[in-house]
């Protein structure tokens, strides 16, 4: 069967683990698809500059959480084909971006549609604008604007940004036949920095390494 021409809705699944693991435990799924979504990134700089200088050396520090802009529209009027409570759904849309007791912060959210790369955030901000009201004060018509936040646990974070600096720190898990000067070779390039390593580690005999063990590499002093 061809579902090209299904209309595939934007959702934000929340998860209460770090990690996104197991299912999902609220979805909200939107009335209408954005017709515009603002990706944001910002890498960061030192700009130091010496005195008596008219320009300044940029030194990269980092690469800032990436933000993601949407704006739902939400109509109870029945105009697009169906009725929706307006109300109802802004509190569902809260429920599950907001603060999450049981976790005590912010449910972990992902964001869903289509082709575009599913993207692991937080909530960083919403605003609600009402449009249009029944008599009695009931909404008929809102706008949410939200903006999402990057957010990675450690071990997807190291695995997507692959930090393989000698200016970072690193923890290393120790494979069978690794040996410390071969690990301080992929890290520094330089495997004469094992006895450095062996005395930040407090390990006594770096020629016998104990698998699955962890070693910390600190960073090289510039």
């Amino acid at each position: 069967m061809d579902n090209r021409g299904t209309l595939e809705k934007l959702k934000i699944q929340a998860f209460d683990k770090p990690d996104y693991s197991g299912a999902h435990i609220g979805e909200f799924v939107s009335f209408v698809n954005p017709n515009e979504i603002l990706l944001a990134y910002e890498m960061e700089y030192d700009s130091a500059q010496g005195s008596g200088t008219t320009n300044s050396r940029m030194n990269f520090k980092k690469v800032k959480p990436g933000d993601l802009s949407l704006t739902f529209f939400i109509d109870g009027t029945g105009a697009g084909g169906s009725v929706v409570d307006v109300q109802q759904k802004i509190e569902q849309f809260q429920k599950v971006t907001g603060y999450n007791g049981d976790i005590h912060r912010p449910n972990y959210l992902k964001v869903v549609w289509g082709t575009l790369q599913v993207k692991r955030c937080i909530l960083k901000s919403a605003s609600i604008t009402y449009k249009m009201f029944k008599p009695d004060g009931i909404p008929l018509r809102a706008i949410i604007t939200a903006t999402f936040t990057d957010n990675s646990d450690d071990q997807s974070r190291v695995a997507i940004a692959q930090d393989h600096s000698p200016d970072l720190t690193h923890i290393r898990m120790v494979k069978a036949g690794s040996t410390l000067p071969g690990m301080c070779y992929e890290i520094y390039g330089d495997p004469g920095y094992y006895l450095d390593v062996a005395r930040a580690n407090r390990i006594d005999d770096f020629r016998r390494l104990k698998t699955g063990s962890k070693i910390f590499f600190p960073p090289l002093e510039k």
